[in-house]
């Protein structure tokens, strides 16, 4: 019987760990060159790929009033402004004009479940590459970044501000804050998020979604004990806030997960170790029953968590870590693909 400290939600396993730097502490020269191979990776990747999608994915989200005119051929129905309308009699619409700045909040999960990775790369150490690609993408810009770390508590908030040295500073956080905690409260961290930040912002979540957004850790353990389990309040609370700061923001949910969480292989009698609670489950991997079960469940939990986002018209896109062997930026034609998306839906 093997012991494995795995992640969570699909009490998924691995043989490797997190990387060493990522527990470190400090401004080490192991330290320093992580962030800057990660700098100059991210910003060859922004250069060759996402620049123009990223402009073009967010132009116009950030809107001034500017004044009101008549209404004329072609002009959008929710652009008129139905007070002046009334008072005239007939229809006028608000202009606008594109501020020309933005401000991108990178909300980032720190819970103890981003240390797995069955291949070569973590889920945290993949979390922080694709936000540092989103935040090199903003300062290239001339937009603002910020950084929200979260576990069961907000961890850490940097407002957002620019520069080169901005971005290492927030590279360097996801990469090496030690968290105090271990667990996962998506919901407060958006509440806080929505308190301290009055103007609009592209609100970026990047997190595996395993925990109260997406009920599938609860609902696998509730498998293994044979219980029965209601999860789909979890799904309803969540959807709540996310309605609340999309009222507000434009928000995109980035989520980061591992092939292993989607299905066990077949090594025997297993002990796992929940991440976040500590908690452990033994599992015989060689029982057909429990890996065709353990793959349903992934996949119920999956798509419970796409409907979720989508009744909160949330834009999503899911990437794994690469397996052992792949290019570790594999993720860069998804991302290039998601935001050729935004900007066709915008289009409409």
């Amino acid at each position: 019987m093997r012991r494995i400290s795995g992640s969570d939600a699909s009490e998924t396993l691995s043989s490797s760990s997190a990387p060493a730097a990522e527990s470190e502490s400090g401004v080490s020269p192991e330290l320093l060159r992580k962030v800057r191979q990660i700098e100059i990776r991210t910003r060859r990747l922004v250069a060759e790929s996402l620049a123009g999608q990223y402009h073009s994915a967010f132009k116009g989200q950030g809107m001034d009033f500017d004044e009101v005119r008549e209404y004329q051929p072609g002009d959008e129905v929710r652009t008129i402004d139905w007070n002046v309308t009334a008072r005239m009699n007939h229809p006028f619409v608000k202009k606008f004009r594109e501020e020309r700045e933005l401000t991108v909040m990178l909300v980032v999960d720190l819970s103890g479940s981003g240390r797995f990775g069955s291949g070569q790369q973590s889920k945290r150490a993949l979390m922080a590459e694709l936000a540092a690609v989103l935040a090199f993408s903003a300062i290239r810009n001339q937009d603002k970044v910020g950084l929200l770390l979260f576990t069961e508590t907000v961890e850490k908030f940097v407002p957002p501000a620019k520069g080169r040295r901005h971005v290492l500073r927030v590279v360097r956080d996801i990469l090496f804050f030690k968290a105090e905690f271990t667990g996962t409260n998506t919901n407060g961290a958006l509440d806080f998020l929505n308190k301290v930040l009055p103007h609009r912002a592209v609100v970026v979540v990047v997190s595996d979604f395993l925990g109260e957004t997406n009920p599938g850790r609860a609902a696998m353990q509730a498998h293994l004990r044979r219980k029965v389990l209601h999860s789909e309040t979890l799904g309803r609370l969540s959807q709540n806030i996310l309605n609340q700061v999309g009222r507000r923001h434009d928000v995109i949910a980035l989520q980061v997960g591992d092939p292993r969480e989607q299905a066990l292989p077949d090594v025997g009698r297993l002990l796992l170790q929940d991440a976040e609670t500590g908690e452990v489950v033994e599992i015989n991997t060689s029982d057909v029953r429990r890996r065709e079960a353990f793959e349903t469940r992934a996949k119920k939990s999956q798509k419970e968590l796409d409907r979720l986002f989508r009744g909160a018209r949330v834009d999503h896109l899911k990437i794994l870590t690469p397996t052992n062997g792949a290019p570790e930026d594999a993720y860069m034609s998804e991302l290039v693909a998601f935001f050729e998306g935004r900007q066709k839906r915008r289009r409409r």
